[in-house]
């Protein structure tokens, strides 16, 4: 049977390493902003042509654009009669990326790949400067042939349902091969954060590397942290009046550091928040936050310390007060008139006995 195409007079072509290794990955929304400027690589464009066409906002161009250069899959040029830069070198401002007097380049497969290896050996001179050791491709590569590795990437991508990239897979190599956190970890590792709502591997690997740091190393461990400090992460939004919402990153990061580094009690903690609602009526992380620090620098541990720090308070707040009216009555001249014995002789003189 012979099968005719429609469209043979005219073709984009798209480049294998997009297919192969940034489609999967993109939003929907993002690739269809990307094969409209392949197809029409030759023309120029502004953004409200490729709003128009694809029935998208502006605002969701200028997103996809933004998100193509950060890759290094597009590149945003001056025109020539504006730019004092030489033609074709890219600039870095995402902002300025969407304004009308930038044009697109598309990227050739060859020229891609020379770019994406540039971009890659600079993202990890930054990663290694932040001390965290780099795998390289060859080293992932070996790692393929570990069985139980492929397993976990395999199982990791069905839960964030997406195609790792050679970041993604770095992460997870160091993670595993580097911290010699075992599979099992490093699943509920992925489903942890997954059902928190965070699927960036930027997140997981965080989290990774703090739980390597407080020495969580089963999956036991790890679930019985993360559940106490879910606990008191709901206990404390419920007593600031939060329920309708999970505590942003800086509230997380707080709330993390009065049970972790503090290493206060739940009822501790919530005697803070009590009072942070009695002095602000408002909920006040930051408040919050000053009590329990200064609570630190006291030594407090316990409820019971807080009441004998209220108590020295207030004690050194009555000997102010004491010390100030003894000082207001000492300023003026003391008499010596025996009041008593005056009003007993005025009685007798009453009565005939004087």
């Amino acid at each position: 049977m012979d099968m005719i195409c429609s469209f043979q007079m005219e073709a984009t072509l798209v480049a294998n390493e997009f297919v192969d290794r940034y489609m999967a990955a993109a939003n929907g929304e993002y690739v269809k902003v990307y094969l409209y400027l392949l197809r029409h690589q030759q023309e120029p464009v502004d953004i409200d042509r490729i709003a128009d066409a694809l029935n998208h906002t502006e605002s969701d161009v200028k997103r996809a654009l933004a998100y193509w250069e950060k890759l290094g899959v597009l590149q945003m040029e001056k025109k020539e009669t504006e730019s004092r830069k030489a033609p074709g070198q890219l600039q870095p401002s995402l902002e300025e990326a969407a304004l009308e007097d930038r044009t697109v380049v598309i990227r050739s497969e060859s020229e891609d790949s020379r770019e994406q290896t540039a971009a890659l050996t600079k993202a990890s001179e930054q990663t290694s400067a932040s001390g965290r050791p780099v795998y390289s491709q060859e080293q992932v590569n070996r790692l393929a042939e570990d069985e139980d590795f492929t397993q976990l990437l395999y199982i990791a991508q069905k839960y964030l349902n997406k195609v790792f990239t050679s970041r993604e897979c770095e992460v997870f190599a160091y993670l595993y091969d580097g911290l010699h956190m075992t599979t099992e970890l490093l699943e509920y590792l992925v489903e942890y954060c997954v059902q928190g709502g965070h699927t960036s591997i930027r997140y997981i690997e965080t989290v990774g590397l703090n739980w390597h740091e407080r020495g969580l190393n089963t999956v036991e461990s790890a679930r019985a942290y993360a559940s106490g400090f879910t606990k008191d992460s709901f206990a404390v939004m419920r007593c600031f009046g939060l329920t309708g919402r999970k505590p942003g990153e800086k509230e997380k990061q707080m709330i993390e550091k009065w049970f972790s580094v503090y290493g206060f009690s739940r009822e501790l903690v919530l005697e803070a928040c009590n009072r942070t609602m009695e002095a602000t009526h408002t909920p006040s992380f930051p408040y919050a936050d000053k009590i329990l620090s200064e609570w630190k620098k006291a030594g407090v541990r316990t409820v019971r310390d807080v009441a004998v720090l209220d108590e020295k308070r207030q004690g050194k707040k009555r000997n102010a007060t004491g010390k100030r009216a003894t000082n207001q009555f000492h300023n003026f001249e003391q008499r010596q008139t025996d009041y008593d014995a005056m009003v007993l002789d005025q009685v007798k003189s009453w009565i005939g006995q004087a």
